[in-house]
């Protein structure tokens, strides 16, 4: 038996397909007022946006494949798996909690800190050791993964300070965060269990 069951391809692999797809839907529904360039996804799916219902459901959608790929993540550390599926609660509370159609919103801007903050570490956390550890488990991609996410958060950061292509930046950062646990999921899949006599 495999140590991550291959129904994990699906809840992994559906997070950044859905993700991007509710992005690009919503901000169709918004029309030309909407600059994805410089733009958060949360001007998606704040209060009265015509497209908030869709970028709301994408984010629950997100949340739930995160939680479901942290469960069948039995080849990753403990700590690595608990992160995800923490991230993945966390994106569930700010589809739950959006922003005001104007100004900021501390409980929403709260909660996706801490999802941002979660969705980056899990990777660094999720490391193990040993010859058959698959690839993307080991602690150099982990540690890759974290660095380059954790960098994406803080140039989004410093765009949001700058009034700069903080939507562009943003697509880049959460793409990476929802293509991750397909990858890792992939590894795991492609390795060989102990003991069935294959080279991992």
């Amino acid at each position: 038996m495999r140590t991550v069951p291959r129904w994990a391809l699906v809840s992994s692999g559906c997070a950044p397909v859905l993700l991007i797809s509710g992005w690009t839907v919503a901000a169709r529904l918004e029309g030309p007022a909407y600059d994805p360039f410089t733009q958060t996804i949360s001007v998606l799916a704040a209060y009265g946006a015509a497209g908030s219902w869709v970028m709301t459901g994408a984010m629950l959608a997100l949340g739930t494949c995160h939680l479901l790929t942290a469960w069948a993540l039995r080849a990753a550390a403990p700590a690595g798996r608990v992160a995800l599926a923490a991230g993945g609660a966390a994106a569930l509370l700010v589809a739950l909690l959006p922003a005001p159609s104007s100004g900021g919103s501390l409980r929403h801007g709260s909660v996706a800190a801490v999802a941002f903050t979660l969705l980056a570490v899990w990777p660094v956390l999720a490391a193990g050791r040993g010859g058959a550890t698959p690839w993307a488990l080991r602690p150099g991609p982990c540690a890759a993964a974290t660095a380059a996410m954790c960098a994406g958060a803080a140039w989004f950061l410093m765009e949001m300070g700058h009034q700069g292509p903080a939507g562009a930046v943003e697509r880049l950062v959460t793409t990476l965060q929802s293509v991750w646990p397909f990858v890792v999921v992939v590894s795991c899949v492609r390795t060989p269990p102990p003991g069935d006599g294959r080279t991992p």
